[in-house]
């Protein structure tokens, strides 16, 4: 079985109960058909009292389901997005095996709010503002981000109890405007060069990698696309400002 399996199979903790548990229940079966048993709810381990890989992934992949349908359409390219994602992180098997559980939860009707709620209960606030980069990152897969889509990632954000500042700070990674760079570090356009460094110094702690390390190594190595962003604004800003 691949990585992707072997998540789900050690544990979905937290995720094993609630509306995540149950649109979880309703796909399970059809997908690992003929697999050890491993992927049985009744065969997970119980809440540890942190988010597994298993149940962190099980999130994504009902919340991406979510926005994909907020349009009306699911894209080619969006799937597209989530297997070559897969793929990058965790291996082509991994990538086959999301890509079809995705497929499936495309056709539940999923009750965001109460999902985002159970989420935010269970989930630190680092594993979910790395949730959000994902939902962007899948957004954006058409080439731009459809504004129903961006409207139901904001709901999503609020539900998860991420602050509005952090939520600005993501969408303006992938919805670029004119001050971009300063969104996505919190700041204004008026701030002085002190206060951007220190912006920086605070950016560059709260989306470090090492933040959602508990999730294992794949999903560290994925929030250093965050952590670059961070970077790439700050150093944007100095060159503008001509800051050596």
């Amino acid at each position: 079985m691949a990585k992707f399996g072997k998540w789900i199979g050690g544990g979905l903790g937290w995720a094993v109960g609630g509306p995540i548990g149950a649109i979880f229940g309703f796909v399970v079966g059809s997908i690992f058909d003929g697999s050890t048993g491993e992927m049985q709810v009744g065969k997970t381990t119980g809440y540890s009292g942190r988010t597994t890989t298993g149940g962190y992934v099980m999130s994504l992949l009902v919340l991406v389901a979510a926005v994909m349908k907020a349009d009306g359409k699911v894209m080619k390219s969006e799937l597209d997005y989530v297997k070559i994602f897969m793929r990058n992180n965790f291996g082509e098997a991994s990538a086959q095996e999301a890509v079809k559980l995705l497929r499936d939860l495309l056709k539940q009707t999923i009750p965001v709010n109460e999902v985002c709620r159970q989420i935010k209960q269970n989930m630190n606030y680092s594993a979910r503002l790395q949730l959000l980069h994902f939902l962007f990152g899948i957004a954006q897969a058409d080439g731009h981000v459809e504004e129903k889509e961006r409207q139901l990632i904001e709901v999503i954000a609020r539900e998860m109890g991420l602050g509005n500042s952090d939520f600005e700070s993501i969408q303006a990674m992938f919805v670029r405007n004119i001050n971009a760079d300063y969104k996505i570090l919190e700041i204004e356009p008026t701030a002085s060069n002190e206060d951007l460094k220190k912006a920086y110094r605070k950016m560059a702690m709260k989306y470090h990698p090492d933040k959602v390390s508990h999730l294992g190594d794949d999903f560290q190595k994925a929030a250093k696309d965050k952590f670059q962003m961070v970077n790439q604004a700050y150093e944007n800003i100095k060159k503008e400002r001509k800051i050596a």
